[in-house]
């Protein structure tokens, strides 16, 4: 029977490549799909050519099929790409690509990259499994719990900051979240006036919260009030007309509905009188549900912890640990450091106290650190120079701190002489006629 001369030459390849493999090392190489699909390709083409193709014994079922050698070295795979004649094709139903055999298959699957191991050991006594650090080599233990005890002269701190409160008014002493709410409303509208400030204190100045709850005060007195009924009627866009003021408008207007929602429906329009049913309110986190757990249900379960708490706290290095003297990265990692040690009693009052505080004196922006009877004991790490220079001179000249040295003759020098100028400033055009 003759054959074409291309089935010879390619029968010779197949058989020197078999005889090379043979003699060569027992690693085998992944079979590729473009080499099956070339072989694939030109038993097509020869048998339109009428040339007998002789099929592998072990799938019989395929019409066209070959064993293909794991062995097969890349010239072999080169040359049957060249030899082929036509370009890649998609695979059709017309055209299958060779089948592989079972012992291939498993060929591929433990020549496939192994996966990198877990670094997981087993213990063999209790058969729970230790993660393995793989870069230090080293089994991760739980760090056993530290004791935190208070940092030092806290008490003292905090006496002399409460002491100078007394002889400040702030704008949280007269229009703070707890004062807002209508005294002559139901308590539960009082207790639902109270969170609505807190949802609206949020990245706002008191005094802009303030005017907000009273305009809507105002504007809902005719139907009832404040209430969570008249909430829920109100047009998301005429409240937010209401609220524009305060920070976030947007978001706290689609916030103030859905608790409406949730309060008329879950809760017979009162607000809830646990914790975890407050912060489940959208909108409401653990500093406003601390304070108005603690303002409408005088239930006082933690600290709430805004910015000025946070700030002041870490400015007087209260949550300093180590010679790092690492700093509490937020609100909430403060919350959790004072109520390790602070005395339950002062959990309460330590919000209203250090935002007058911030307020007045302690303020981000510009601090009166030369009027801060707390920097002038020594208390605080963070008094700037320049107010420790005066409070150093002060104390050079007025030992005893009554004004009676020559700093104070001269503070009470410059006190009358601004009074004066006020008294003259008072008959500046104003002509009199004799």
């Amino acid at each position: 029977m003759r054959t074409s001369r291309i089935a010879r030459d390619t029968a010779k390849t197949l058989r020197a490549s078999t005889n090379a493999a043979q003699l060569s090392s027992p690693t085998t190489r992944r079979q590729t799909r473009t080499f099956a699909k070339s072989l694939s390709e030109y038993a097509a083409v020869e048998s339109s050519n009428g040339v007998k193709v002789e099929p592998d014994s072990d799938t019989p079922e395929s019409p066209v099929s070959y064993t293909t050698r794991e062995t097969a070295t890349s010239e072999v795979v080169e040359d049957a790409q060249i030899s082929s004649s036509r370009k890649r094709k998609r695979r059709t139903e017309d055209t299958p690509l060779t089948s592989t055999t079972e012992e291939s298959r498993a060929s591929v699957k433990s020549r496939s990259t192994p996966r990198r191991k877990t670094g997981v050991a087993k213990d063999e006594d209790d058969g729970e499994d230790t993660r393995v650090s793989q870069r230090a080599g080293k089994l991760k233990r739980e760090q056993p719990e530290v004791e935190i005890h208070p940092p030092p002269r806290w008490r003292e701190t905090y006496e002399t900051m409460k002491e100078m409160r007394k002889s400040l008014i702030a704008p949280v002493d007269t229009m703070g979240c707890e004062r807002l709410a209508d005294s002559n409303a139901l308590p539960k509208d009082q207790r639902f006036q109270t969170l609505l400030s807190l949802m609206l204190s949020s990245q706002t100045r008191d005094t802009t919260t303030s005017a907000t709850i009273r305009k809507l005060q105002a504007a809902l007195a005719p139907t009832g009030g404040l209430t969570v009924a008249n909430v829920r009627a109100l047009p998301a866009a005429e409240l937010n007309t209401f609220i524009w003021a305060v920070g976030f408008h947007n978001t706290k207007t689609k916030n103030i509905k859905a608790v409406a929602e949730i309060l008329a429906e879950q809760h017979d329009g009162d607000i809830p009188d646990t914790l975890e049913g407050l912060m489940a309110l959208p909108g409401v986190g653990p500093k406003m549900a601390y304070l108005c757990l603690a303002a409408a249900w005088d239930r006082v379960e933690g600290i709430g912890v805004d910015v000025h708490v946070h700030r002041i706290t870490n400015l007087w290095g209260w949550h300093a640990r180590g010679k790092s003297g690492r700093k509490t990265k937020g609100p909430e990692e403060t919350r959790l450091a004072l109520q390790a040690w602070l005395p339950a009693e002062l959990w309460h009052e330590i919000n209203h106290l250090l935002v007058g505080f911030g307020q007045t004196v302690c303020a981000p922006q510009r601090p009166k650190c030369e009027e801060c009877v707390v920097g002038a004991k020594g208390l605080c790490p963070a008094m700037n120079r320049s107010a420790r220079a005066v409070v150093r001179k002060k104390k050079v000249q007025d030992p005893d701190g009554d004004g009676a040295g020559a700093l104070g003759a001269t503070i009470m020098k410059e006190e009358q002489e601004a009074a004066m100028s006020d008294m003259e400033d008072l008959g500046k055009g104003v002509k009199l006629e004799i």
